[in-house]
């Protein structure tokens, strides 16, 4: 089983950052993909990036490609998720998710364990 724990949401003005954290704990993930997610209200969860924990290999939906950054640390069991250039449309709950494949993946039913989220808001 896996647990994943994210932090660091919270408000921010427009052209801010933040940083979120997802803390992985109960299996080893070297063979793991990982994935950030977003909800904004009243709309669809969303692809935002994803990462092979073994290679750090990475992709970004177009939309924040060149303003997020997604990153893991090996040794803390951590993912990251730098978000800089925040904008108004980037307010969401985001959340991470874990996939026991090999294969990058972009939506959500691709993923078998997931955080319970943390919220972003964003002010123009």
């Amino acid at each position: 089983q896996v647990q994943l724990v994210e932090s660091g949401g919270g408000l921010v003005q427009a052209g801010g950052s933040l940083r979120l954290s997802c803390a992985a704990s109960g299996r080893t993930f070297s063979r793991y993909v990982m994935g950030w997610f977003r909800q904004a209200a009243g709309k669809e969860r969303e692809f935002v990036a994803t990462i092979r924990w073994s290679t750090g290999n990475t992709d970004y939906a177009g939309s924040v490609k060149g303003r997020f950054t997604i990153s893991r640390d090996n040794a803390k069991n951590t993912m990251y998720l730098q978000m800089n250039s925040l904008k108004p449309e980037d307010t969401a709950v985001y959340s991470c998710a874990a996939r026991d494949a090999y294969g990058l993946a972009y939506y959500p039913f691709n993923y078998d364990y997931w955080g319970q989220g943390t919220r972003v808001t964003v002010s123009s």
